[in-house]
């Protein structure tokens, strides 16, 4: 019996680069904006999670919400659009 595949949102990526767009961020400080004492994000993470080639963490995503200033839901939710 194997464990059935966890759905995964699929405009993510897109609303991930619309923030970083949002903020007038580069790759470079974008990571940086991400980054702190406890974990550091490269910007080859920030190309590889605005294209779709990997997922962040919920720790980065939540940091993702309080940059842009919207909820978690709002990035994870494929139904929720992100307002410019």
């Amino acid at each position: 019996m194997g464990r059935a595949q966890r759905i995964k949102p699929v405009k993510l990526a897109e609303k991930l680069l619309s923030v970083r767009q949002k903020l007038g961020y580069n790759m470079p400080q974008m990571a940086e904006a991400l980054s702190d004492d406890l974990i550091t994000v490269h910007k080859q993470d920030i190309f590889r999670f605005e294209n779709d080639q990997r997922e962040p963490s919920l720790l980065i995503i939540l940091r993702y919400s309080k940059l842009a200033e919207v909820s978690m839901e709002t990035l994870i939710d494929d139904r929720s659009i992100l307002v410019e």
